[in-house]
């Protein structure tokens, strides 16, 4: 196992999706644990002191309108229990264990950084919660994104302190007490503001935007493939592929999608026969790959950047910051706001809907008589007697038309909450949640696009393709037998997701060509 991520210091993406999905191991590192200590003695000292302290949000008040409110110094502990048994208000399906687990790190990513006037102790059963994979049950609706995802992370912190329910590793759900005492850890107590601290953020959406972002990346590299695949299968050209056309419209994806097509398409006998060939231009989806996927790329990149910094940001509400004098200034904000990863887990999906769009559209090149100059029609053998891949085209369109209705961008709306005090909010968890229907929409698009590259691929035999497109049509085969007559294509297309989602795919053309990008 991979050494343990430290918290409190700077957390990549990856490091990420390696506790959430590999269940590698976090640690509080002890320079974390003395900033956390250090932020915890103010907000001590006005917990302990009078009744008439000054008012502190969350601290000696209530939430939300009721942040007026003074709480007796006798009832904060209360005050803290009844905040996230309150919200733990979840509704629909629960959300997967690489989802939870990735919420569960980025909370104690937040905690670790030192602002959040929490004890180390509420950090390490956090910790210890995660290593020893017991997992909160948490429902995926409920959060409108501010003040941060309240809901869902309440169900964290329920599970924290042994109520609610949780599951340990991929398990049955049992009581969150008896999961928390098979795995031998205690369950934790609340002291003033820990409730607060423990769900004032936006841990849900950066959760399932970061592992989204990360499947998507994949994808794009999993789109220059199959693109490259229907190219050889329609006999297209590689001329619109030269480094000097890229280089005068120099958009680094443009420039790498190109690069990839070049590498895939090197050293092609089907190229090769069709070189003297009348045609002077291909249809748009096949020559302005490198464009359209291109763009797609430069979009994730600002995603990327967008979730690079949150996952390293202070996200609850109020943040303690000490001065060199021992003094500390409490400052309430609206760091728990959502609409920069709602505006970025939006533009994820519009862009990761056109590699599905243009994908749709080569499949269609593939199938229609009309367009495939050499190929039977729908790929089907001939005479009439079989279907072939004719549905397989609808049901690509089918995907594409559901992305379009799922591109439509949540962070455009809002509706007011909290007796209008929290009068506008994000509904960055909605944009996050579309998002990840939209990759499993491209990832099947993608696959469909793939069994009709490879069956086309196969009617131009004895010709063979490049060494990448051969790569990747002899990675298929060796998991879907050719097409000879109609059978049900469901399952193929689920065995190419999979080889997608795996990386399989990409690996096995990667391995002849050297790394693509």
């Amino acid at each position: 196992m991979s050494q343990a991520v430290a918290l409190g210091s700077p957390l990549s993406l990856e490091d990420l999706e390696d506790v959430a999905r590999r269940g590698r191991a976090v640690v509080l590192t002890a320079d974390a644990r003395a900033r956390v200590a250090a932020s915890r003695r103010p907000i001590e000292a006005i917990a302990t002191g009078r009744d008439d302290a000054p008012l502190v949000y969350g601290v000696n008040t209530g939430f939300g309108a009721l942040s007026e409110s003074r709480i007796a110094a006798a009832d904060i502990r209360r005050l803290q229990k009844n905040l996230v048994r309150s919200h733990s208000t979840g509704v629909g399906p629960d959300l997967g264990v690489a989802e939870v687990r990735g919420m569960m790190i980025l909370r104690a990513q937040v905690l670790a950084i030192g602002l959040s006037g929490v004890r180390p102790e509420l950090v390490d059963a956090l910790v210890a919660m995660l290593n020893a994979g017991v997992h909160p049950r948490i429902p995926a609706q409920g959060s409108v994104g501010a003040s941060g995802d309240l809901a869902p992370l309440a169900h964290l912190a329920l599970a924290l302190i042994g109520e609610g329910e949780a599951q340990i590793g991929d398990g049955p759900f049992v009581p969150s007490a008896v999961a928390l005492a098979a795995a031998g850890v205690e369950a934790a107590s609340l002291e003033s503001k820990e409730g607060l601290a423990l769900i004032n953020g936006t841990q849900l959406m950066a959760s399932l935007g970061t592992l989204a972002l990360l499947d998507a990346e994949r994808l794009c590299v999993a789109a220059d493939v199959a693109g490259a695949m229907s190219l050889e299968a329609l006999k297209g050209s590689g001329r619109p592929f030269d480094a000097r056309l890229h280089a005068a419209r120099p958009h680094p994806g443009q420039i790498r999608v190109a690069g990839n097509l070049r590498a895939l398409l090197a050293e092609s006998e089907i190229m090769e026969s069709h070189r003297d060939c009348g045609r002077v231009q291909d249809a748009y989806s096949l020559r302005c790959m490198p464009q359209v996927h291109g763009a797609t790329r430069d979009a994730l990149a600002w995603v990327r950047s967008v979730l690079e910094r949150e996952v390293n940001s202070v996200t609850d509400n109020p943040s303690v910051f000490l001065d060199d004098d021992g003094g500390a200034d409490i400052l309430s904000g609206g760091n728990f706001h959502g609409q920069p990863l709602a505006i970025a887990l939006d533009l994820a999906a519009i862009a990761l809907a056109e590699l599905a769009n243009i994908s749709e559209r080569r499949v269609e090149q593939l199938v229609n008589p009309a367009l495939s100059t050499g190929l039977t029609p729908f790929l089907a053998p001939p005479g009439g007697l079989h279907s072939g891949f004719m549905v397989a085209q609808v049901a690509s369109a089918s995907l594409v038309s559901e992305n379009k209705v799922l591109c439509h961008p949540a962070s455009v709306d809002s509706i007011p909450s909290s007796a209008g005090r929290e009068d506008h909010v994000s509904m960055g968890s909605v944009s996050a949640r579309k998002l990840q229907q939209v990759i499993v929409n491209v990832r099947h698009a993608l696959a469909i696009e793939i069994l009709t590259a490879a069956a086309g691929l196969d009617q131009r035999l004895p010709l063979t393709p490049a060494r990448g497109v051969a790569a990747a049509h002899e990675a298929v085969r060796a998991r879907v037998a050719p097409l000879t007559e109609d059978r049900p294509l469901y399952r193929d297309i689920a065995v190419v997701a999979d080889l997608l989602m795996s990386g399989r795919l990409v690996d096995a053309a990667a391995a002849r060509v050297g790394a693509l990008g």
